[in-house]
């Protein structure tokens, strides 16, 4: 399965080297210090992300990308710095203890259109999807927080909102470090959103020859907790059979099915509801 979704969605050829991180802002907002970093997500391509770290404390603590919506404010977002408070994921779990970082998503790097975009990437790795590049810079995201001597690499996690939420789901079913995700309305069916954007998978999912599904992505994630928002617009009561699909893969593995589906009803938001699940959600599971 892995195989078919990775051939699928075609590959980048380029180095991983342990990233550097270059802080160019800082400030200290309640209980946590926020740095504004650059680093390298391809070689020679360099990108800002939003690193949150607590204050105070001791050990390594477990880590946990935090990935932004469609918004201007981009890593603002999730920083805490600008847009909907309860989509500042990042800002709040480092309040909570974890070392968060809310890496730029590639449509927002330099100037010009979502398309613009799409094609200098495509260009640069032809036959690659745009989520194959959103796949890549998450994965960069971890190593950004597996290389910090204060983040415990066992204990790393996902988080994302709408278009973080489409790319938390990929992280997760497509990089084993990561042990708790939380999806929130990203839209599990590929039918139930805007997945045929070319900056996500493509016109191909219309194709009659395309055989692949999401339900598939949550087997890849089994056994590792998995937890789906919804709020009856991308995600909700119609997802269902998507987690009901996986359930069988997580039962192969023993024990409690640490996969599930909270349907706040809500619309495309993170209610106050949501937003607690989705942090006892990280800390039962890290």
């Amino acid at each position: 399965m892995l195989k078919a979704w990775t051939a699928f969605l075609g590959t980048l050829k380029a180095e991983r080297p342990r990233p550097k991180l270059e802080v160019a802002e800082e400030d200290r907002p309640e209980g946590c210090i926020r740095q504004l970093v650059r680093y390298e997500a391809e070689p020679g391509i360099p990108v800002e992300g939003y690193l949150l770290k607590p204050a105070k404390g001791d050990g390594p603590r477990p880590g946990v990308v935090a990935l932004h919506s469609t918004t201007k404010n981009t890593i603002r977002q999730p920083a805490g710095l600008a847009g909907e408070p309860e989509k500042a994921f990042g800002l709040k779990l480092a309040q909570r203890g974890c070392v968060a970082f809310c890496p730029t998503c590639f449509l927002w790097v330099g100037e010009g259109s979502y398309e613009a975009h799409v094609a200098a990437f495509q260009k640069r790795h032809p036959g690659a999807k745009g989520m194959a590049k959103m796949l890549w810079d998450a994965v960069r995201a971890l190593d950004v927080l597996e290389s910090l001597p204060e983040v415990d690499a066992r204990r790393l996690g996902a988080v994302g909102h709408s278009l973080g939420g489409k790319e938390a789901l990929y992280l997760a079913a497509f990089d084993e470090r990561v042990r708790a995700t939380v999806s929130s309305e990203g839209g599990i069916g590929i039918a139930f959103s805007n997945w045929d954007a070319p900056w996500y998978l493509g016109k191909e999912v219309h194709d009659k020859a395309f055989a692949r599904s999401h339900h598939e992505l949550l087997g890849l994630v089994a056994p590792r907790a998995f937890l789906l928002l919804g709020g009856d617009s991308a995600d909700g009561a119609r997802s269902w059979p998507y987690i009901e699909a996986a359930l069988p893969v997580y039962r192969l593995y023993g024990g409690m099915a640490r996969v599930g589906l909270l349907n706040h009803g809500k619309g495309h938001s993170v209610p106050p509801e949501a937003e607690e699940r989705l942090y006892q959600w990280l800390a039962a599971y890290l």
